[in-house]
Formats: structure tokens, sequence, C-alpha cells
């Protein structure tokens, strides 16, 4: 009976043991792990809709463990999103917007990423007569002046941006005008109206170049340096929103302007399209851009 007792004790004492052991491993293995693994990344739709968030992100995702969640909008929808501290991290391409939020507190270590152009397309027919013209605004003056369909994003994007200080560049206010349509929708979605309506828009070259095989619109306006369409990252900042996650934001940041990642921003695109869609900057200053 005593001996019984005895060896119950033992395996009592060995479970006991072990029970102990596995809660201490879970601990540890809890402890050792991140305490925030996933990022959210609001960006332009342009990043998207040429693919190379496609190459770049896996490529992320590999060398840091961190797993990012993308919502690709236009570049004010990323930053209200910023500035309600719904995201980690933004790449977005609307420098007066960026340096408002900046200023106003929502962001940290603004870095220069990237830039390509925007240029102005259209049918070949060319209605309003503006292939070749120099001037972004004067082109946009003829459109206005031939009453020819313009198809606007109108989603308070970096591209809506842009267009919008080019019409004042030009002193036309087309708002209300029959010729004058908003899609409210991303870049990819804008062109695909446009080419259906054989109208002109505004696109960044990259969306367009990433398209262009199934648009039927062409290039008729470009080389203005009022065209320069150039890509920042910044970091929500965690003074603001406590529950942003920081480490995530930063690695993501300087994954983005590291030499490896400048690398292959520099050659994306020349395989397919003849050209690459976006030319890296992360070596350079905005005011050394358009020079």
């Amino acid at each position: 009976m005593k001996m019984f007792r005895s060896s119950r004790f033992i395996v009592t004492l060995m479970i006991a043991a072990l029970l102990f052991a596995f809660g201490t491993l879970n601990v540890l293995t809890v402890n050792a792990a991140p305490k925030q693994k996933n990022i959210i990344l609001a960006t332009t739709t342009s990043t998207q809709d040429t693919g190379l968030l496609d190459v770049l992100i896996p490529i992320f995702e590999k060398k840091t463990g961190y797993f990012v969640k993308t919502i690709a909008v236009g570049s004010g929808q990323a930053m209200a999103m910023g500035q309600k501290g719904e995201t980690d991290v933004l790449l977005v391409h609307s420098p007066d917007a960026e340096k408002k939020f900046i200023a106003d507190g929502f962001g940290v270590n603004r870095q220069l990423v990237m830039h390509n152009d925007f240029i102005i397309v259209g049918p070949g027919a060319d209605p309003a007569k503006i292939k070749g013209v120099k001037s972004s605004a004067e082109a946009l003056k003829l459109v206005a002046k031939a009453d020819a369909l313009f198809v606007s994003r109108g989603d308070n994007s970096g591209t809506h941006a842009k267009e919008k200080t080019l019409w004042k560049k030009a002193e036309i206010n087309p708002e209300g005008q029959k010729w004058y349509q908003q899609t409210g929708l991303g870049m990819g979605q804008t062109l695909n109206v446009a080419a259906e309506k054989k109208g002109y828009t505004l696109a960044d070259r990259g969306t367009y170049l990433s398209l262009k095989k199934n648009l039927g619109l062409d290039i008729l306006v470009e080389g203005d340096s009022a065209l320069l369409n150039i890509y920042h990252v910044i970091e929500v900042n965690a003074d603001k929103w406590p529950k942003v996650n920081v480490a995530g934001a930063k690695a993501f940041a300087e994954f983005m302007v590291s030499k490896k990642t400048q690398k292959i921003i520099k050659t994306y695109g020349v395989d397919k399209y003849g050209a690459p869609l976006f030319f890296p900057d992360a070596d350079k200053k905005d005011e050394d851009l358009g020079k």
C-alpha cells in the first residue's frame, strides 16, 4: 500500500514538473515574440496598380517577419487615415499635403523614396489638339476651349491635387462644366473610364505604362517640370497615436530607402515596358529633383 502511494506521489510530481516546464516554455515563447507583427500601410493606388508593391512587400516580409496589410487609396485618403491613427506608415505622393501632415504633428521622418512624372493622355484623334504642347496648363486651356471631355479622379489623391494645381495655373475652374467628369476612383480605373469615353486625363506614367496595352490612349503632353511626381514614406506619429506600430513602421521606411530596395525600384518595369516605372531618389533631396 505504501509502495502504491509512493509511486502515485512520484507520478504526481512528474506530471506537475511537466506542466510547470510546459507553462514556462509557453511564457518564454510569448515573451520572445515581437509584440506587433502586423503593419498597416496606407498608400496611393499607383504603387499598387503598377505592381511595384507586389514585388517589394514579399521581400520585406521575408526579411523582417512583419506582415503588411496594404490599403491602396488616394494620397489624401491615406493621410486622413494617418490623422486618425488608422495606419502605421504612409507611402504617398502629394508634397504640399505631406508637409502639412508633418507640420500638424501627425507624421514623422518623411523620407524621399522615388519619383516618376505625370502625363496628359487622351484619344489618338486628339480633338483639343494638345499633342506636343510644352505647357500642361496651356494644354488644359485647349481642352476647356474645345469642350473636350476631361476625366478627373476627383478623389483628393496626389494626382487629383496635381490636376487642381494645373487648372489653377491655367486660370480655369472646371467644376460643374459638362465636359468635366469626376470618377472618384483610383488611377487605373480612371484611365479605363477615359479610354472607354475617349476623354483626356492626367495620369502618373507608371500606372499608364502598366495598363497601356489595353487602353487605346496616347501620351499627348509630357516633360513639363510642373508634372514631376514625387513619392515619400512617412511614419505615423506615435505621440499622437500610441497604438501605432513604431518599430514596424520604421522598419518599412528604412527598407524603402535601403540600397537593395532602391536598386529594385531602378529596374522595375524595364523588362516588361522597356523603361522603368519609377526612379529611385533616397540619396537625393527634394530640391534636387526637376533640375
